[in-house]
């Protein structure tokens, strides 16, 4: 079988149709470490996220099997949104589900021009602090806020694919960054803390 770089997408899916699970296997390990990411991000729980993936497998298994994918170049996204769905069952469950919505967005560049998830060669030891410390800020924000900012941020999706996922309009994605920003803002302010963004000028 050819290495899992040359594949793309649909290949590897029509492979897992026609009998090849190691097809399924090598789609999977694509994305297992964006999606496990997301989920781990929103959740807050290793042990949690585990099984949220493994749960998400085995229904992206049935969902091909059964042609409820339509492959349209988007595998990704079609898997977070499953990954979404499968959150809010977890947070439904445990009671702790929460809502907001907004309207519109006018303040995103508190996070523009810095890579939260990789590191470039010329970060040193203070961006690194950096990054860390808005990670700990962004994991306070509400489960909605929280989301937006990660589906944004950390996985660099645009606003009409996060209001696709999370089934709202994009203005309510866009309200929900605003006040995203608007809480990191007053938690920086609040805590004095000096996180040496550009951005934030």
């Amino acid at each position: 079988m050819l290495t899992q770089s040359v594949i793309d997408d649909s290949t590897l899916i029509k492979d897992y149709l026609s009998g090849d699970n190691e097809s399924m296997s090598i789609l999977m390990s694509k994305y297992k470490p964006r999606i496990h990411k997301y989920i781990l991000m929103i959740v807050k729980n290793d042990s949690v996220a585990d099984d949220i993936f493994q749960e998400l497998y085995i229904k992206i298994q049935k969902s091909i099997k059964s042609d409820k994918y339509i492959d349209n170049g988007k595998f990704l996204s079609w898997c977070l949104r499953i990954a979404h769905n499968l959150v809010i069952d977890y947070f439904r469950q445990k009671k702790q589900l929460n809502t907001l919505s907004a309207d519109d967005d006018k303040q995103t560049n508190i996070l523009y021009g810095k890579s939260l998830s990789e590191p470039n060669a010329e970060d040193n030891m203070i961006n690194e602090q950096v990054r860390i410390d808005l990670r700990k800020l962004v994991e306070e924000l509400p489960k909605e806020q929280r989301e937006v900012i990660i589906l944004r941020h950390y996985m660099g999706m645009s606003f009409k694919d996060i209001a696709q996922q999370t089934q709202v309009s994009i203005n309510t994605a866009l309200g929900r960054m605003r006040y995203a920003l608007i809480n990191l803002r007053k938690m920086i302010n609040d805590r004095n803390i000096n996180l040496e963004l550009q951005t934030l000028s």
